[in-house]
């Protein structure tokens, strides 16, 4: 297969000499395969900060940080409500990370509520932590996909717990 005297022959050092540009070739596919690439890292997340006051819903399939307030419903897949934001309204998303205050329903399949936290509301969740010197007031309820509104409706409730709490150490 290969030889010694036919890489030493300058016949054959033309040829290689045309095979690095061979290479150069597909180097051009790969800036397409980047680009193919290029939906799959994740965008940072969306911040609204603290002097950012939002009348409406917001929804995104992205991250959210929010640090401002918002009267109105936020669906988002992350969402983090910062220490200084209030939210005023149903937050529903794959995360929910509350540090701050929230006066509203909070749909999410994985919560949690700081020792930050305060939240004046229901909890619909598929798992939930909840760490000391956290506030809540409101019900808990577990649900296999708590993103559906529509699946509780026709679910019987059951009896949620309801809590009244000041998580302290």
């Amino acid at each position: 297969m290969f030889s010694k005297s036919k890489i030493n022959e300058p016949a054959s050092k033309a040829p290689e000499t045309a095979k690095p540009a061979a290479p150069a070739a597909p180097a051009s596919p790969a800036p397409a395969e980047s680009k193919a690439a290029a939906p799959k890292p994740k965008p940072p997340a969306s911040v609204l900060s603290s002097d950012l006051h939002i009348t409406g819903n917001i929804k995104t399939t992205g991250d959210i940080q929010v640090e401002g307030t918002v009267e109105g419903d936020i669906r988002a897949h992350l969402l983090t409500i910062g220490e200084t934001a209030t939210i005023k309204g149903e937050v529903t998303a794959d995360d929910v990370v509350i540090n701050g205050r929230i006066v509203g329903r909070v749909r999410g399949l994985k919560v949690r509520l700081t020792s930050t936290a305060r939240v004046e509301g229901d909890i619909i969740h598929k798992t939930i932590a909840i760490e000391s010197g956290a506030h809540f007031e409101g019900s808990v309820q577990r649900q296999d996909d708590p993103l559906n509104p529509g699946r509780a409706a026709a679910k019987p409730a059951g009896n949620p717990a309801a809590a009244k709490a000041d998580v302290s150490q």
